[in-house]
C-alpha cells in the first residue's frame, strides 16, 4: 500500500474554509471563506487563487451548467458570473428568520440543488439550536423543505446509484442516511450510519467515493475519516497539521487527490502558532482510491 501524504497548496488563510468543488473542465478547484466573505478558485498548473467578494458570509459555491457558478451568500441563493465579478438572486430561504444563514450546498446527480441553513453562531460551532432547514432547489428554482430543527447543515452526497442521500447536522455528532427518490428529489427512512467517536470532533463537509465509501472531514478533530456506510465502521483516518478541518472533495486529473479545507477562525494566539498553516487547503495523495466528478445546477 503506498503511502499516505499530505501537502498544503493553498495559502489561503482562510477564516472559515468550505465546500471545495474540482471543476473537471476549468482544472481547478472551487471553494470559499465563509467568514471572510469571499470564492476562491486555485489553478494548479499556475498555483495562481483568483478571488471574488460576496459582500457576506457565503456558504458554498457550485458550477453551473449553464455556465459560471450557484453560491449560496447569506439566505440567499445567487448566480455568479465570475467574468464580471456580479452576482444576480435566484431565490431566498428561511425569510421568517433573518439570523440565519445557508451553509453547504451540493447538486444532486439530476441537476438539483440541496442546501441547509444555520442559526445565529455565537462562536464557532456554537449557535442557536434547532433553527436550520434543509431545502432543495429545483432547475425551475421550485424550493423545497426537506427538514426543519436542523442545528447546522452541513455535509452531503449520494450514493453510487443514487438512491440513498447521506446528510450531516454536525452537532448530532453522526453522518446520516436516507432514502433518495430521483424523480423528486424527496427523502425518507433517516437512519444513523456512523456516530463519531471520541477525539474525533465534529462531522463537517464530506464526500463519496468510487466504492460508496465516506471521507468526513472533523472539525476541530484535525483529520478526515473514512467510513464504510454499509456496516457503519471506520475504515481509515487521514491526520492534518490544522485542528479545524472542515470539508473535503476528490480533485485531480484523475479524481485520485483528495483536497481539504480549514478553518482558522476561533484559535487563540497560542493555537495559531502551533497551527500556522490553519485556513489554508491541502492535498492528500497516496489514498488508492479515486472521487466522482462534481455535478452541475442545472438551473
Amino acid at each position: 500500500m503506498a503511502s499516505v501524504e499530505v501537502h498544503c497548496v493553498v495559502k489561503a488563510n482562510a477564516l472559515v474554509g468550505e465546500g471545495p468543488v474540482w471543476e473537471d473542465l476549468d482544472r481547478s478547484l472551487l471553494f470559499v471563506d465563509i467568514c471572510g466573505q469571499k470564492i476562491h478558485r486555485w489553478d494548479p498548473n499556475t498555483d495562481q487563487v483568483q478571488s471574488m467578494d460576496t459582500g457576506d458570509q457565503v456558504g458554498f459555491a457550485v458550477p453551473r451548467s449553464s455556465g459560471g457558478y450557484v453560491a449560496g451568500v447569506r439566505r440567499n441563493i445567487v448566480a455568479v458570473d465570475w467574468s464580471s465579478q456580479t452576482m444576480t438572486p435566484l431565490v431566498e430561504v428561511d425569510e421568517d428568520k433573518p439570523n440565519n444563514r445557508l451553509n453547504d450546498g451540493k447538486v444532486d446527480p439530476f441537476g438539483r440543488l440541496l442546501t441547509g441553513t444555520m442559526g445565529l453562531e455565537v462562536r464557532p460551532a456554537e449557535v442557536e439550536r434547532h433553527q436550520g432547514s434543509l431545502y432543495s432547489v429545483a432547475p425551475d428554482l421550485t424550493v423545497t423543505k426537506h427538514l426543519d430543527q436542523v442545528d447546522i447543515s452541513n455535509g452531503m452526497d449520494w450514493s453510487s446509484d443514487h438512491r440513498t442521500f447521506f446528510y450531516i447536522d454536525s452537532l448530532a455528532r453522526s453522518i446520516d442516511a436516507f432514502d433518495y427518490e430521483p424523480t423528486s428529489g424527496l427523502v425518507g427512512n433517516r437512519r444513523v450510519v456512523y456516530h463519531m467517536e471520541g477525539g474525533e470532533g465534529l462531522p463537517d463537509g464530506m464526500a463519496v467515493d468510487v466504492k460508496g465509501r465516506l471521507w468526513v472531514a472533523c472539525y476541530n478533530g484535525g483529520r478526515v475519516i473514512n467510513i464504510d456506510p454499509a456496516v457503519g465502521v471506520r475504515l481509515q483516518t487521514v491526520f492534518l497539521p490544522v485542528k479545524k478541518t472542515t470539508s473535503c472533495c476528490f480533485g485531480g486529473p484523475d479524481y485520485g487527490d483528495l483536497y481539504v479545507t480549514s478553518a482558522s477562525l476561533g484559535l487563540n494566539q497560542s493555537e495559531r502558532r502551533e497551527q500556522p498553516l490553519a485556513g489554508n487547503v491541502f492535498r492528500v495523495t497516496g489514498l488508492e482510491v479515486k472521487g466522482r466528478p462534481a455535478h452541475s445546477f442545472s438551473g
